[in-house]
């Protein structure tokens, strides 16, 4: 989210763009969000900003479900929500309202899983900027977890899904296969074959190129890591070159 993002429209404006339970949050927010593009402001459909909205809104609501915000993970936060200087204001904004709405986070995750069910990838992106913020603070709480596992459960993923997210952020579940999406059974060449085509859904290229929001990019460049990462492991046990 940027400055450029949140722009010319006001929020009320923006709201109706977006529509839902997110669109509502939106047009509850004082009018300093822009929206500064050529053209259209999304094209067809704002995926960008649905994308962005529903990250802090889901944020927002796994801090309210943990019950405190440490600094860790207000600093993740702001690692994960790119904002520039003078939307900081604004998204804090957001997060304070989504956090004090009555819409249950169960909305939210159903307008993303509903926005984005034909690209299921960027459903795991909000996924795992969220255990990102989690786990700034050295650990995943059983709140996190419960909230973490419920949030994947609206977007669709099973439970290989939801632990093939969770290697690649908590340490105990570290199994380079598991990251991988693989059995340990594969062959040297079906392993490969799956670290290129994880490469290649997860390069950050790729995000900018279908004109995703920068925590979008962030998101995948650290997944691209974990894989790569995870890769390297299996190969070097298995002698690959």
């Amino acid at each position: 989210m940027s400055l450029g993002l949140w722009g010319k429209l006001g929020g009320a404006g923006l709201g109706g763009l977006v529509g839902g339970p997110l669109g509502a949050l939106v047009g509850g927010v004082a009018g300093h969000f822009l929206v500064d593009r050529e053209g259209a402001p999304f094209g067809t459909t704002p995926r960008d900003v649905v994308f962005t909205t529903g990250l802090v809104a889901l944020a927002a609501k796994m801090a309210k479900s943990d019950g405190v915000v440490t600094p860790s993970e207000v600093e993740a936060f702001g690692r994960v929500v790119q904002v520039e200087p003078g939307a900081r204001a604004g998204v804090v904004r957001l997060f304070d309202l989504a956090k004090a709405t009555t819409n249950g986070y169960e909305a939210y995750a159903q307008q993303l899983s509903d926005a984005f069910h034909d690209e299921p990838g960027l459903l795991e992106d909000v996924l795992d900027g969220l255990f990102h913020i989690a786990k700034a603070d050295g650990a995943i709480h059983e709140k996190e977890e419960r909230y973490l596992r419920a949030v994947a459960g609206i977007f669709g993923l099973d439970e290989a899904g939801f632990a093939r997210v969770a290697a690649r952020h908590v340490r105990l579940a570290d199994d380079p296969y598991l990251i991988l999406g693989a059995e340990r059974a594969m062959s040297d060449d079906a392993l490969k074959a799956q670290h290129r085509r994880l490469v290649a859904e997860s390069h950050p290229d790729r995000a900018i190129a279908r004109g995703l929001p920068p925590e979008a990019v962030a998101i995948v460049t650290r997944r691209l890591a974990a894989i790569n990462a995870a890769w390297d492991r299996i190969a070097a046990e298995r002698g690959i070159r």
